[in-house]
């Protein structure tokens, strides 16, 4: 019974509910018809393995179970050192070497490792720029860990780049693929809300039921013709 007092509250004022709602999805249809959503943002991973050099490796002959000990607490040491912002700024300063200018607040950089693999997400605005980081990123990996790394002796980490996606559009947030819909869906809300408000407001009764409501007894009913 209660689902149909409600359903006959919002069918009495249909009218109060399509107002919102028309416009929510007049403002709406623009994003709608905009079937390519455009992404500001482009992607690449690399993924690597790292270790001290042999000779900084003090073992039993044919023992290489600190090789790859000594591997794992490399990447490890690694993943903290590229997401700082000493390495993005290597990276900024190698880049700016070569003629290359980069924004290192835009430049977003977050890793991650499973035992003796490492991996470093990168996002930049642009995907040209992008491929050079990637480049860069790299080299520093390569040629810079001895600088942040007492332990390494001097020389830098051996680096082996195990795969390298290539730069790629990074998909649209997902504001911007569903806001039309949330708009339309919080419009619709509002409508229904605005019905029921107009229903509890208006003193006005239409029905044997509403009569009841008020605690009056009800005598006889005229039928419609």
């Amino acid at each position: 019974m209660e689902l149909v007092q409600v359903a006959r509250i919002l069918l009495r004022r249909w009218w109060l509910i399509i107002i919102p709602t028309v416009i929510a999805a007049a403002l709406a249809l623009p994003s709608l018809l905009d079937r390519a959503p455009t992404s500001n943002s482009f992607s690449a991973v690399i993924t690597y393995s790292a270790a001290q050099s042999f000779s900084a490796i003090p073992r039993a002959e044919g023992d290489y179970q600190d090789l790859w000990l000594s591997s794992e607490y490399t990447v490890n040491a690694f993943t903290d050192w590229v997401a700082g912002r000493p390495f993005k700024e290597e990276v900024a300063a190698g880049l700016a070497a070569r003629g290359v200018s980069i924004d290192p607040a835009q430049l977003g950089i977050t890793t991650d490792n499973e035992r003796s693999v490492g991996r470093v997400f990168l996002s930049y605005p642009d995907g040209e720029a992008l491929a050079e980081i990637a480049a860069e990123t790299i080299t520093v990996l390569q040629t810079r860990s001895q600088v942040y790394f007492a332990q390494l002796g001097g020389e830098p980490a051996s680096v082996t780049v195990l795969d390298q996606t290539p730069v790629t559009s990074a998909p649209p947030p997902l504001t911007d693929r569903f806001g039309p819909l949330l708009r339309i869906g919080i419009g619709l809300a509002a409508g229904i809300g605005l019905a029921v408000l107009a229903h509890y407001v208006d003193p006005a009764v239409r029905r044997r039921e509403d009569v009841e409501t008020l605690g009056i007894p009800v005598l006889t009913t005229i039928p419609r013709r």
